[in-house]
């Protein structure tokens, strides 16, 4: 089975962020990094540089529009004016006298106008210039353009000790374990590791001859397998002491965490029972909303209220749980870890489960970034990326400032396995029945 969702024009990525502004001290900051630019920068723009000159003021003009109809809070025109005049008198000339290029001039500027118009306490909303704007979404989106292939140098070869799941190699027949000893001429033992690892990530479309041998067998075998784009596997088994207990970390959220999380559920089930299930979302920071959303179907009625995000100036934007056959339900009992940097969707995940009293939470406070952020593509391939809405709970409630509250508080120790921990707490919970 298979779960999906509608890819939106505007990615819509979970954080959280402070909604007030303190607009003396964030005029003070700003004017502050400016005040550091050398004197000689301070003279006015000159009329030999007027052509340039405008090009940048339009293009911090598609900069101001786009925040001030999306931001989640209001971006004042006398806000812009202000930074209009920084930019004449300090900003530009300084970038012009370093040798800076136009674009680098374009950005880097423009950069600072959104780190000025946006609140203090947004530590998101950002300028991103093509190639990093295209590296974050991909990042954002969980994608990865390669070969799927992770590993190291051993005697014998390059040994496979990850292969995604939807790379093209995986669906050849590699597996973990293999031993790849050829990259198409190149012999592999004749190579540095970085090199190799150089030749497992091609331009997407490229054809790569694999010769390697089979971890069972020994037995040689050759693929030929295509640099591709896909999603990355985000859910790994931990190994848990107790038996039919399982623990399963998932290490971001993206368009296909519900079919990894289905993949380990239906194996378990074929070995027995399922007595408890650790969700272990320590250091996960989150990822489309919509994919918590998907995951949530298998622990909560379907057809309810998920969650909703409210834009300024727009109606809500409600969530509900999406319906699953019943066989692929959990119903059983839950514990999901958590910690500061347990955040974005990760987070909007774990707090509705805990709401509802469908989880117990164990470990730090998270991290306290529940809100919706969104990409816009700027006339130059750049990218803004700013927050656009608060997230809260169906009945209203928002999320603390503060992140989630575990319902069992349990600090770094390296005397206490939070994960055994956890799994002796479901034990202890059925001798009580």
């Amino acid at each position: 089975m298979s779960f999906s969702f509608p890819r939106a024009l505007i990615f819509l990525l979970i954080a959280f962020v402070f909604t007030s502004c303190n607009e003396p001290d964030k005029y003070k900051k700003f004017i502050d990094e400016i005040d550091d630019m050398p004197k000689s920068s301070r003279k006015a723009v000159t009329k030999d540089d007027k052509s340039a000159y405008q090009e940048y003021i339009a293009f911090f003009e598609e900069v101001y529009s786009t925040m001030q109809e999306n931001y989640y809070q209001e971006v004042r025109r006398s806000d812009f004016d202000r930074f209009i005049k920084q930019f004449d008198t300090k900003i530009y000339n300084n970038l012009k006298d370093s040798g800076k290029s136009d674009d680098y001039i374009r950005w880097r500027s423009a950069a600072f106008l959104v780190e000025y118009l946006r609140t203090d306490e947004d530590i998101f909303s950002a300028l991103y210039p093509p190639e990093p704007a295209k590296e974050y979404e991909e990042t954002a989106l969980g994608k990865k353009i390669d070969l799927g292939i992770k590993g190291n140098l051993v005697n014998l070869g390059y040994l496979a000790a990850q292969v995604e799941p939807r790379s093209d190699a995986y669906i050849k027949g590699l597996r973990e374990g293999d031993i790849l000893t050829k990259l198409d001429d190149k012999v592999l033992l004749e190579l540095e590791e970085k090199e190799i690892n150089e030749l497992l990530t091609p331009l997407i479309g490229t054809v790569v001859n694999i010769r390697y041998l089979e971890a069972s067998t020994m037995a040689e075998k050759n693929i030929e397998v295509m640099s591709n784009e896909y999603f990355r596997q985000t859910v790994f088994m931990r190994p848990v002491k107790i038996p039919y207990i399982y623990c399963l970390e998932v290490r971001k959220f993206n368009r296909k965490t519900s079919d990894d999380l289905l993949r380990f559920l239906t194996f378990f089930r074929q070995h027995g029972p399922i007595n408890g299930l650790i969700l272990d979302l320590r250091g996960n920071p989150g990822g489309p909303p919509l994919a918590a959303r998907e995951i949530s179907s298998f622990f909560l009625p379907g057809g309810d209220d998920f969650a909703y995000f409210q834009k300024k100036g727009s109606p809500k934007m409600l969530l509900d749980v999406p319906t699953i056959p019943k066989e692929f339900h959990y119903d059983g009992p839950m514990v999901i870890l958590i910690d500061k940097d347990t955040g974005s969707a990760s987070e909007l995940f774990s707090g509705i489960l805990q709401k509802r009293g469908r989880t117990i939470l164990m470990g730090k406070n998270s991290a306290g970034q529940v809100m919706l952020k969104s990409m816009f593509n700027l006339s130059d391939n750049s990218m803004v990326l700013l927050v656009t809405g608060r997230g809260y709970h169906p009945d209203g409630s928002y999320f603390s400032f503060d992140g989630l509250t575990p319902d069992k508080v349990v600090e770094d120790n390296e005397e206490i396995d939070i994960v055994d921990y956890a799994a002796t707490y479901f034990v202890y919970m059925s001798m009580k029945k």
